[in-house]
């Protein structure tokens, strides 16, 4: 693998200082280079058709913007779409999660990037934690963390304060989860929702049309968690109410084959439609006039908010981080989790009340180009970087 081209240095003021003013003379150096450019590792596990993953791809499109280079480190690349692999620096190391091969591999990566070593690692979820930190600590380097979702009950997150200097929070929700962590302080954790893409309004289709089927999804990764078995339960109410409706899942994971079988056994398949979305879910999105959320735990809802930016209407579970982007009767439809009776009440409500399905989506459609615009994301993410940099003290 190649090397790229090592950056060029800056020079640094060579008079030998010792105490407290060579501290300064370091966080002043830090800090000139900071300003000047930077060169930032994203480190990210495997990627999937799920938010998490397309929040990394969406900093490496967007960092240049701010005077930052970035590399993504990744096991697994299949999910990224050959054009993002063409436009960006993606490396792909097959065995770096793989507990037995991990050592071998991190002497891989440290060789590939000895002539260009990154000033700041921003490991992209708590599952690359321990690998952040041990490339953190050969290149001896800051790290950022960017948590997603919750920390499982009797799991502690092993931060490294001696490298880690920030934790990023999706959702205020998520934070206050991680402050019950022993070595977690409010100090340390920064709240940045995701950025999403803005679609123009001309391609943004009319919900509910006269004369159209109506269409009603959900999109995400296909596991237990995301509730999807009680928005197909709703799905069977509301088809004996309104039986020429079409219902969509997007997406993929370990639940779709129990999925499918229940939709079987709900006798709904005709209506039902699989769309695994190999690299995203935008055109999905699009097809819908209602999306739902049957979640039954949630750290913010990326594909939530990429609905929402589509003008669709929501249905959320009222849960963790949806309130962060959700404000009932408003911009969307808030339910109790596990309630299949609740989605299906909800569905049939904006399918009796078209005019209210597009006033809700409309009002979501302006909250998210309001508050979770990309520049937004980004621009906050590379302030972080670039304090965390010019604090650090090798």
């Amino acid at each position: 693998m190649q090397s790229e081209p090592q950056r060029p240095a800056i020079p640094l003021n060579s008079d030998s200082t010792s105490g407290k003013a060579g501290v300064e003379k370091s966080k002043l150096s830090k800090s000139s280079k900071a300003i000047e450019s930077l060169y930032v590792l994203l480190l990210s596990e495997r990627f999937e058709v799920r938010g998490s993953s397309t929040q990394t791809l969406v900093l490496a499109e967007h960092l240049s913007n701010y005077g930052i280079r970035s590399t993504i480190l990744t096991p697994n690349i299949n999910f990224i779409s050959p054009d993002r692999r063409s436009r960006l620096d993606i490396r792909e190391y097959r065995y770096l999660d793989l507990p037995l091969l991990k050592h071998a591999t991190l002497r891989c990566i440290a060789q590939d990037f000895s002539d260009t070593k990154p000033d700041l690692i921003h490991i992209q979820s708590r599952k690359m934690l321990p690998y952040g930190i041990k490339l953190a600590r050969k290149w001896n380097c800051p790290y950022v963390l960017t948590i997603h979702d919750y920390i499982p009950p009797g799991e502690v997150l092993n931060f490294d304060t001696r490298h880690g200097y920030k934790i990023i929070a999706v959702s205020s929700s998520v934070k206050t989860e991680l402050l019950t962590q022993p070595n977690v302080t409010g100090e340390m954790v920064s709240v940045i929702h995701s950025g999403v893409e803005q679609v123009p309004d001309e391609k943004i289709r009319p919900v509910l049309a006269a004369n159209c089927t109506a269409v009603i999804g959900t999109a995400g990764p296909l596991e237990a968690i995301k509730g999807v078995p009680f928005f197909l339960h709703a799905a069977h109410e509301v088809l004996n109410v309104y039986p020429e409706l079409e219902f969509l899942v997007a997406g993929s994971g370990p639940e779709e084959h129990r999925l499918r079988r229940l939709v079987r056994s709900l006798g709904i398949e005709k209506q039902v439609t699989f769309v695994s979305n190999l690299y995203g879910f935008r055109e999905s999105l699009r097809a819908m006039d209602i999306f739902c959320l049957p979640s039954l735990q949630q750290g913010l809802g990326t594909i939530m908010l990429e609905a929402m930016a589509c003008g669709r209407p929501v249905i959320a579970s009222r849960v963790g981080g949806i309130f962060s982007a959700i404000t009932h009767e408003e911009t969307g439809l808030l339910i109790p989790p596990s309630s299949s009776e609740a989605i299906a009440e909800k569905i049939l409500l904006l399918l009796k009340n078209p005019e209210l399905a597009r006033k809700i989506g409309e009002a979501g459609k302006e909250h998210v180009r309001k508050n979770f615009r990309i520049d937004q994301t980004v621009r906050r993410v590379a302030d972080l970087y670039r304090s965390c940099t010019a604090e650090f003290i090798p």
